[in-house]
């Protein structure tokens, strides 16, 4: 892969988005502390840089989140809990749930994150940290409405069809 493929901010269409090598090679091509590679009906694909020193930053979303980490050493806190987290581990942060994430090794701690509702907006790409504190701040970076609507609304738009 190249270059990263231009997000849409329009609901997905029904056909495959596939990155090859997420845990291997394609991490290695974001410099960005942020970049959205993908945004479903349900669920959205986050690709992350946390520098040498950093962090994502204390929060609490109200969507789910799993994180795999593709490269370097950090330290997960959840709920209160600190677990040190390498290349190969995955965390689970459940919705309403307290977690920061800290890069505490000599390389840049690169992870994908699987937000389900989305979490961010389609077309997000974040430089930094401070950009993407900024951007959520004003307002500028939140989910797209589409991607928070119920099954049964989508159902009803036509847009996913119901089980037979």
């Amino acid at each position: 892969m190249a270059a990263f493929p231009t997000p849409s901010r329009d609901p997905p269409k029904h056909e495959m988005a596939y990155f090859p090598q997420i845990t291997s090679t394609l991490p290695t091509k974001n410099s960005e502390f942020r970049r959205v590679l993908w945004t479903g009906l349900y669920s959205q694909l986050v690709l992350m840089n946390i520098p040498v020193g950093g962090d994502i930053g204390d929060e609490i979303h109200t969507v789910d989140q799993a994180l795999t980490f593709t490269s370097g050493t950090g330290r997960a806190t959840v709920a209160g809990k600190d677990q040190d987290v390498k290349a190969g581990d995955m965390v689970i942060v459940p919705a309403g749930t307290q977690h920061q994430f800290i890069n505490t090794g000599s390389t840049p701690l690169i992870l994908y994150t699987l937000y389900s509702p989305a979490e961010h907006a389609p077309t997000t790409v974040h430089k930094d940290k401070a950009q993407g504190d900024r951007e959520e701040e004003e307002g500028i970076d939140k989910a797209p409405e589409w991607s928070r609507r119920s099954k049964k609304d989508n159902e009803a738009m036509g847009l996913v069809r119901g089980e037979d």
